[in-house]
């Protein structure tokens, strides 16, 4: 049955009618599924505190393509828009861990050590006898006593240091492996002590102050430049030593924070060669680890140097023979020196040893 062309119009407009309330009750039905799935999602999580995600969604319905072009009145009405700020976001913190920001924080050293102060006649060993110690660890305790020995004066205090050890003064960038390696001790030792109050990370603090127990400061030993090389060799000296002075008193003894002998006696004294050998050193020595003021060293071709510092006074040269006995300088106070003495020390190789075993105690002052 043949159609006019008004009734194929009412035709199109019906379609297009149906298929708008077709597509507006699809994305009704997808609001309400929506809604009914963020509710049951928030059952039972008790009241929460809303927290806006969106501040607000705008839904346009699609027409079909041309639909509303054909008749403006039929154009889709927009739908409703959704605010859901007030949907509530389920939080869940069971799970994280309670900050403790003083965690990693170690407690710095506690230490409690006795001052002593030195009076006259004291000697290093029988200082450190009197407290129960190593002469070596008034040196631990005490790193200045190694500038120079006659620091160990009536009068000056010392830090005594209950156990033989070393007392570490912590820099930048110090750890406690590096400090055990330096020291050769083991690190467990060191943890071990309590004062040092190490525990785990083992944080250690600059301008604080570890105890290693059982470590020994090193000393710091100055060379004197050598001589070029002589084809004839060094002269060799007798063998046997004798004192450098005539008179004069002992104001240091020997220990391993002094490894030599301070006599002291009057400025410009004489002072002799202990034994034959070859002059290799006569000038100023000082450093930031030793000061000797005006020094003299002889070598005597047979493994043994003698050093004589503080003088006042030098009366050879590099190079120069000189015989056992003759007079090379004279007493003084140059250097690191707390009044008139000489110093002086015997080393084999770069062992500094004690010349008291050579050349006899003088009395001590």
């Amino acid at each position: 049955m043949p159609y006019g062309r008004g009734t194929f119009l009412a035709m199109k407009k019906n379609a297009t009618n149906l298929f708008q309330i077709v597509i507006f009750l699809l994305l009704g039905g997808a609001f309400l599924a929506g809604v009914s799935a963020i509710a049951s999602n928030g059952e039972g999580a008790g009241e929460l505190e809303p927290r806006a995600i969106l501040s607000e969604i705008s839904v346009t319905a699609v027409t079909s393509e041309g639909a509303a072009g054909d008749d403006p009145s039929q154009q889709a009405t927009p739908l409703p828009t959704i605010d859901i700020a007030n949907v509530p976001v389920i939080e869940e913190t069971a799970l994280e861990p309670a900050l403790n920001p003083i965690m990693n924080i170690g407690q710095e050293p506690t230490h409690n050590f006795q001052i002593y102060e030195v009076e006259r006649g004291d000697t290093p060993n029988r200082i450190a006898d009197r407290f129960g110690i190593n002469s070596e660890t008034l040196l631990g305790g005490n790193p200045w006593l190694s500038q120079e020995s006659s620091l160990l004066q009536a009068g000056v205090e010392l830090t005594i240091l209950p156990i033989d050890g070393v007392l570490h003064e912590v820099q930048v960038g110090d750890t406690l492996e590096g400090i055990a390696e330096l020291y050769g001790i083991p690190v467990d030792d060191i943890i071990a002590y309590e004062p040092n109050n190490l525990e785990f990370p083992f944080r250690l603090y600059k301008g604080t102050q570890i105890l290693v127990p059982g470590a020994v400061r090193e000393l710091f030993i100055w060379t004197p430049p050598k001589l070029p090389d002589r084809p004839e060799g060094y002269i060799v000296g007798t063998g046997t030593f004798v004192r450098p002075v005539g008179g004069g008193c002992v104001s240091q003894y020997y220990w391993p924070g002094h490894p030599g002998l301070d006599i002291a006696l009057g400025e410009g004294s004489a002072v002799y060669a202990m034994d034959t050998g070859t002059v290799t050193y006569a000038s100023w020595a000082s450093g930031s680890y030793y000061d000797y003021g005006n020094l003299i060293v002889v070598n005597h071709g047979n493994g043994y140097e003698t050093f004589y510092a503080h003088l006042s006074g030098i009366n050879v040269f590099p190079g120069q023979v000189v015989n056992q006995g003759q007079v090379i300088g004279a007493t003084g106070n140059t250097g690191r020196s707390s009044g008139p003495h000489i110093h002086v020390e015997i080393r084999l190789g770069n062992f500094r040893d004690d010349p008291s075993f050579y050349i006899g105690i003088p009395g001590g002052c």
